[in-house]
């Protein structure tokens, strides 16, 4: 049998999952930039791909989480 999680443990996983977003963005951003610069021998729209996937992890995946998340009122 699997206890159910206390609000205590939801808010961590949660947390953790916001923040794991926003560092997988900036990982992504920053490969996107050395493949746009040329740092990386990819191709340059992979680069523009992930510089975009990167961008939307970080500013917009946790936003629509956390109201997904949000307590109804």
């Amino acid at each position: 049998m699997s206890a159910s999680p206390t609000p205590e443990d939801l808010a961590k996983t949660r947390f953790f999952i916001l923040n794991l977003m926003r560092i997988l963005g900036v990982v992504f951003v920053v490969l996107g930039l050395l493949i746009v610069s040329d740092k990386l021998a990819w191709p340059e729209l992979v680069g523009w791909i992930l510089l975009a996937v990167g961008l939307a992890d970080f500013f917009v995946m946790p936003q629509l989480l956390a109201r997904r998340w949000r307590t109804p009122d």
